[in-house]
């Protein structure tokens, strides 16, 4: 992909060498750079670094607001999003549901986030449409692989740090010092203050929190028909209702809340009076039946399984998970241990095994489980969800946890169409 601009002794910028000639410029990033001395055997007009990049497209006339974190980063990022929009400004965001600005979807899902130049394009079409701000995600590999040089931040935010991604960065501890990198320069950020694992450079840094003193701190709260709470900022003390469910949603709106406030020039009771308008994302939490009450969420990590469980506690939950093939093996014994604890009746199935074998995964899985009496394995997805449905009585929620709003399964290379929102609707149909 090569991008015309405007201005420049050359016409276009590529970051793939085969592009290049004497019109276009081959931006070298740190994913690219083998292919450097490729760009300039083809005659490649210049050689320029993503700062050089970043004023070609005059990208400082937009505010941007990067969130790291194991989980919450698309919720948090959304719920931003919703807010600011509401609250009369123009934004876009781009992050694992795709590129979407001022309310309306642009591009469909990709990376978490993108190459440096496909964030740059993002940003200035963003700017072509008037938006003041840009909302993305930022996860550990693109930080790892410097896909967001360049990028000066208005705000950088991280939700948590629990085990995820071992598969690349091999240790939790190597996943914690790359998630905690984001943090190290000067500019503002927002920090998580329950977060122990959180390392970071104390100038500009505002945090937020539920246990620990913070410059957002909730002082009061309920989770009984969604979330509701009182915000404290200094002397100021903010109420707010949201719809959306569990005690990890409090610390997702309360980001969203202070991320804002701490970006515009809005008060926190305009803030918190549109809170209510965010009604979630489409995968978190969402409810597919009410009656039986059926949830799909995409927790696909021990600490994400934890979350969505401990907030059904008060319920009898019946949950069908897996793991996916050629990711952190480490974490399948710690989800199945995660699941039998909160869990009446656990189901162990496929996600998506890709080029592993969906039984050595169980395997991995049932590793974490002492006891096996109440846990069912079936390899077959679309049944190990009929079989929880159909088992079902009373009040029991049927939990569908992994693939929150994916649309297909990956078996070896191919994407099969399968949706567990749909795969829930159609069954409950025939029962």
């Amino acid at each position: 992909m090569k991008i015309e601009v405007q201005g420049q002794p050359y016409r276009y910028i590529s970051e793939n060498s085969n592009d290049c000639g004497n019109e276009c410029a081959f931006l070298l990033t740190k994913q690219n750079e083998k292919y450097k001395e490729d760009a300039v055997s083809r005659g490649a007009h210049s050689i320029i670094s993503p700062d050089e990049c970043w004023k070609v497209f005059g990208l400082d006339r937009i505010r941007v607001i990067g969130i790291t974190g194991t989980n919450g980063k698309t919720t948090t990022a959304s719920a931003i999003y919703s807010l600011l929009l509401d609250l009369g400004h123009k934004a876009a965001m781009q992050g694992t549901r795709g590129f979407f600005m001022n309310d309306a979807p642009v591009e469909g899902k990709t990376l978490t986030t993108p190459t440096v130049l496909n964030t740059y394009r993002h940003m200035a079409q963003a700017i072509a449409s008037g938006c003041e701000y840009f909302v993305m995600e930022v996860s550990s590999h693109a930080i790892e692989q410097e896909r967001i040089a360049g990028i000066t931040f208005a705000l950088k935010i991280l939700t948590n740090i629990t085990q995820d991604h071992l598969d690349y960065h091999e240790s939790i501890e190597e996943y914690t010092r790359i998630k905690n990198l984001f943090f190290q320069d000067e500019s503002k950020k927002l920090i998580n203050k329950d977060e122990g694992k959180a390392e970071f450079n104390f100038k500009n840094a505002f945090t937020y929190g539920v246990e620990n003193p913070a410059t957002y701190k909730i002082i009061a709260y309920s989770l009984n028909n969604g979330v509701s709470g009182v915000l404290k900022y200094f002397e100021d003390h903010v109420p707010f209702v949201s719809s959306l469910h569990g005690f990890f949603n409090l610390y997702n709106i309360t980001a969203a809340m202070a991320a804002v406030h701490l970006v515009t020039d809005e008060s926190l009771e305009k803030i918190a009076d549109v809170v209510e308008n965010f009604g979630g994302v489409s995968g978190r939490m969402e409810v597919v039946s009410e009656s039986p009450l059926v949830i799909v969420d995409f927790a696909h990590t021990p600490d994400g399984m934890e979350q969505v469980l401990n907030a059904l506690k008060e319920k009898e939950v019946l949950v069908v998970f897996g793991a996916g093939g050629d990711r952190d093996r480490k974490k399948r014994p710690l989800m199945g241990k995660v699941a039998v604890a909160y869990a009446k009746k656990v189901y162990v199935t496929s996600d998506n095994p890709r080029f592993e074998d969906p039984d050595a995964i169980i395997e991995d899985i049932l590793a974490g489980i002492e006891d096996k009496s109440n846990v069912v394995v079936d390899v077959n997805r679309r049944s190990a969800i009929a079989q929880a449905l159909k088992e079902r009585s009373g009040d029991e929620v049927v939990l569908i946890l992994g693939k929150g709003d994916e649309t297909s399964q990956i078996i070896y290379d191919q994407h099969l169409p399968f949706d567990d929102r749909v795969v829930a609707k159609e069954l409950l149909a025939t029962l």
